[in-house]
């Protein structure tokens, strides 16, 4: 009996390092989804008018914005305010989409006066994750401005953390669903009567379903407002249903109500055909095929309607090649479950319920090689596509989270060849003879109770007994008896144990290898990134070697004291290979000389200036200077004095970017 208190005791000690190990990953993995910051949406700005920063010389007619990919965008989608804070757009959305150009504007009433003006956007990508920004132009001059923007970006705060944390779990349930149910019917028929494998699957429909629901309830506030509340806003909720990550989580449900009905089939005729009949049984075993075949295909399209939900509303579904991207994205997202689900569903048939064949092993052992292949073929060819470069793998958030999956899988692999050798050396479970069949269902830990003392069993059971409430206590001792002799057979077998280890760790690998493919479906992919970037420095290349041309109308109050100066500032940057060129007209448009011009340029930041200019009179109405120097790059403020007489003379200043 004391031997039989310390084997109980052994295997709890395991069980229960086991449990503790999970439960640290776990907690690992809410910090890590629980503080991740707001998700990058593939879709990004890459250009606006009124460019981020400038100063222009009168209103706009509108403010447009230009992106990477397609975007999803309302009439208060784009706001422009004022610089004290008031909305100044009209309040309607523009189309301007050309061809591969996605573009939206908002137009500006006429006259606005000068001053910093504030835009304020927000938009959802063509895979479904919500984007938003601010920036200032200005009007005339720079000036302060007391615009409230939202600090928050969309998808972020308290929301954006529950629908990450619900998307992981959706994929978990799916893993779990999609690979439990794979592991009964392609590798171990009888796990179909194993209550841990039922409880396995039943619980990744059930989380399935339930995060489903809650990322449909989230969706409304997770892409507009970010307020919890918003979550019970059935207006919004309509809207999200006509999107289609909205028509993708209904689908998802629908499919969730046939995979309902593959379980009950799965776990009801499927098991009960698996029990040893009094009938023929050459038809019992046609019955088995039958069903075996029937829950195969069923199975399979059920599977892949699920996975479809993700590849049509995500990653697979905008870039590059989406009709190849989306079938390939639904082969990943099988390999994965058929894996990371199978190895789920043996862990626990290795740690409850009675002992694993080895033929079972190993035919898991070989649909997780063949999963393994198709995940490395699927892998390559979206990395390609969504990372395009060597470089971006090393230089882009997207491409180092792949590297560290990829490290990940490695991990994976060598662990799981560790496996396979455990597997190798298996041999088929020892027999135990039985009185009566096993109950492996009437503790979930398959535990005896250690006060039981075997003999008083014996000798309790070989009368009549007392009364029904004893008899049914001795009857759930000699289970538990029977269950734990069961254990401590199976226990002593080393390779067997060597398997069960070997398989845990797997398993915590991949359920940190999970939730890194969960943040990385919702990174800005690397080609985007760097497309983003490649556009930033082209524009601030162009606009550096951009000629800089000012408009400054002139009033010096006496006769004829009117008109505009035009001043050309080539290739207007930092330097002194700058070439200045004025002209002077009347208010017809005519060139007209005038006594005297004087420019100059300070920085007030660097407290450089005034640098005086001495331009030439070339001709007519025309002035010219060459060799400017303008000794750093920045925002310099340009002077311009006019003399239209010996007494009326005015100076007008500009703001003028240098590069």
């Amino acid at each position: 009996m004391a031997l039989a208190i310390t084997g109980s005791a052994r295997r709890r000690s395991t069980g229960g390092a086991a449990l503790r190990l999970l439960a640290v990953v776990a907690a690992l993995l809410g910090a890590l989804l629980g503080g991740a910051a707001p998700a990058s949406a593939h879709a990004a700005l890459t250009g606006s008018d009124p460019a981020q920063g400038s100063v222009v010389d009168s209103a706009p007619e509108q403010v447009s914005l230009t992106f990477s990919e397609g975007v999803a965008m309302g009439n208060d989608s784009l706001r422009v305010l004022d610089p004290k804070g008031k909305r100044v757009d009209r309040g309607k959305l523009r189309n301007l989409c050309s061809g591969s150009v996605v573009k939206y504007g908002a137009g500006l009433p006429p006259g606005l006066p000068d001053g910093t003006y504030t835009v304020a956007w927000q938009a959802v990508s063509a895979d479904s994750h919500p984007v938003s920004g601010a920036f200032t132009f200005s009007i005339g001059a720079p000036s302060k401005t007391t615009a409230a923007v939202p600090q928050q970006e969309a998808g972020g705060g308290l929301v954006g953390a529950l629908y990450g944390i619900a998307r992981y779990l959706a994929y978990a349930g799916f893993v779990l669903l999609a690979g439990g149910a794979a592991f009964v019917v392609a590798c171990r028929p009888a796990a179909a009567l194993v209550r841990s494998v039922q409880r396995l699957v039943v619980y990744g429909w059930a989380v399935l379903t339930g995060t489903t629901i809650a990322m449909l309830l989230l969706r409304a506030p997770y892409t507009g407002s970010g307020r919890l509340a918003d979550v019970f806003d059935f207006g919004g909720l309509q809207q999200v249903l006509l999107t289609k990550p909205g028509a993708a989580l209904v689908s998802r449900l629908l499919l969730l109500a046939a995979a309902a009905l593959f379980i009950a089939v799965l776990f009801g005729a499927y098991a009960r055909a698996q029990e040893a009949g009094d009938g023929d049984p050459a038809e019992d075993a046609r019955r088995r095929k039958d069903l075996a075949l029937g829950l195969g295909v069923g199975g399979v399209i059920v599977a892949a309607g699920l996975a479809a939900t993700w590849a049509m509303a995500e990653h697979a579904s905008t870039g590059l090649q989406t009709a190849v991207a989306m079938p390939v994205d639904v082969l990943h997202l099988l390999a994965v479950a058929a894996w990371l689900g199978g190895l789920a569903a043996l862990v626990v048939s290795l740690y409850w319920g009675p002992a694993v064949e080895r033929s079972a092993v190993r035919r898991f052992s070989r649909i997780a090689f063949g999963s393994v292949l198709v995940l490395v073929a699927t892998g390559l060819y979206q990395s390609w596509r969504q990372v395009g470069t060597l470089r971006a793998l090393t230089d882009t958030s997207y491409g180092r989270l792949l590297l560290l999956k990829a490290g990940l899988v490695a991990v994976l692999v060598g662990i799981g060849w560790v496996s396979r050798r455990w597997t190798g050396r298996l041999g088929e479970p020892v027999e135990v003879t039985q009185a009566a069949p096993v109950d492996t269902d009437a503790d979930p830990d398959g535990e005896a109770d250690a006060d039981t003392d075997p003999g008083d069993v014996s000798r309790e059971t070989a009368g009549p007994a007392p009364d029904p409430a004893r008899a049914a206590q001795l009857a759930r001792q000699q289970v538990a008896l029977r269950t734990a002799r069961t254990k401590r057979i199976r226990d002593a077998d080393p390779e067997r144990l060597g398997l069960r280890r070997s398989v845990l760790a797997e398993t915590s690998v991949a359920v940190v290898l999970l939730a890194v493919t969960t943040v990385l479906t919702a990174t800005e992919p690397a080609r985007t990134e760097e497309a983003v970037k490649a556009t930033g420095a082209a524009g601030r290349s162009a606009a550096a070697n951009q000629p800089q041309v000012l408009t400054v109308p002139f009033d010096t109050g006496g006769p004829h004291g009117k008109g505009t100066a035009r001043i050309d500032l080539d290739p207007g940057r930092s330097g002194s290979g700058n070439t200045l060129r004025l002209r002077i007209s009347d208010p017809s448009g005519r060139t007209r000389d005038v006594p005297e011009v004087k420019i100059s340029f300070t920085l007030k930041d660097k407290k450089l200036g005034p640098l005086p200019v001495a331009p030439k009179h070339i001709g007519k109405g025309h002035w010219s200077a060459d060799g400017v120097q303008l000794p750093v790059p920045g925002r310099w403020r340009l002077s311009l004095l006019v003399r239209t007489s010996d007494i009326d003379q005015v100076t007008e200043f500009r703001n003028v970017k240098i590069g």
